[in-house]
């Protein structure tokens, strides 16, 4: 196998770039469910249930093969696992898949590429931290480059209270895994990046599942096979292969570079969404992906090199 003979850089910038592949097309594959002909299409609860029970057996076994020989968890450790879990999992991919039913793939990766800027307004806001001259231009063309994106989709489809409500829910699921992004640092630290991502995924299958059965029949899982194939597409290719490859990504590479890499995400959803979902590029969508990417770019520039374990 070539890759074995690789650099540790040079297999951390693979890892990244395989990482922002998957994540690309988790919009794509929501889409590509919600497109099946069927009397009533699939509910965003119903689908998000599907891609979590296909990604179960995964996490059980990284969380399990990740605590033989780790200390014990204390109620304060599960206790952050559950709120961080709930936040970054259950609640972001929640508004996400909802918010997918009203406005594009692509326009929606580049709203959810603003967790950087509002992590950086959660530092600002809740942990007393200073902001830059630097962040604030980011954040500014940040949301430019969001507006830019938002008339395109409002030049295609016209329906104005759709995009606001997509838009809306899309900036929630930003919003709330950067707050899980803001709060997950010190627990990976002590548990572990694995260790750590299993159990909050594990979390966010029980509130899913909580969340479904709660709220829907259990025949609401009864979908055509087109559904159950973009559930195991979102699951593997989606969620377990990118989030595991992320997570190797940074430790070769460090969390900065491995950022940077993965501003790659919304060009290839704009990208794929073209030829698979029918959906058109426009000007100021390009010019509002530009924005945003820079605006990602400003606020993952370090001055000095991550160490790299």
């Amino acid at each position: 196998m070539p890759w074995k003979h690789w650099s540790p850089e040079r297999l951390g910038v693979a890892l990244a770039i395989a990482a922002a592949f998957g994540f690309s097309f988790k919009a794509i594959f929501v889409k590509l469910a919600y497109a099946v002909p069927q009397a009533v299409p699939v509910d965003a609860v119903a689908l998000l249930s599907l891609r979590m029970v296909f990604s179960l057996p995964f996490f059980v076994w990284v969380g399990l093969r990740e605590s033989r020989g780790a200390p014990p968890l204390s109620r304060r450790d599960w206790a952050i696992i559950a709120v961080l879990g709930i936040l970054g999992y259950y609640a972001s991919s929640l508004f996400d898949f909802i918010g997918l039913r009203y406005i594009s793939a692509g326009l929606e990766r580049l709203i959810l590429f603003t967790y950087p800027t509002l992590t950086i307004l959660i530092g600002v806001l809740f942990m007393g931290r200073p902001l830059t001259r630097r962040e604030i231009g980011a954040i500014a063309l940040s949301y430019v480059g969001i507006a830019l994106a938002v008339v395109h989709d409002l030049n295609l489809g016209g329906d104005t209270h759709a995009v606001l409500i997509g838009g809306a829910f899309v900036f929630a699921s930003s919003l709330s895994y950067a707050f899980y992004n803001a709060g997950a640092a010190s627990a990976i630290q002590r548990l572990g990046s694995a260790r750590f991502t299993a159990m909050a995924m594990l979390v966010s299958v029980a509130a899913t599942q909580l969340h479904f059965f709660a709220t829907q029949p259990v025949s609401a899982l009864i979908q055509p096979w087109p559904v159950y194939a973009c559930g195991i597409g979102m699951a593997i290719f989606s969620t377990v292969l990118p989030v595991f490859m992320q997570s190797a990504a940074i430790r070769r590479i460090g969390a900065s570079r491995s950022v940077l890499i993965g501003t790659l995400g919304p060009v290839l959803t704009i990208l794929f969404s073209w030829p698979i979902l029918g959906e058109p590029v426009s000007l100021p969508q390009v010019a509002g992906a530009g924005l945003v990417l820079i605006g990602v770019l400003l606020v993952s520039l370090r001055r000095r090199p991550d160490k790299v374990a």
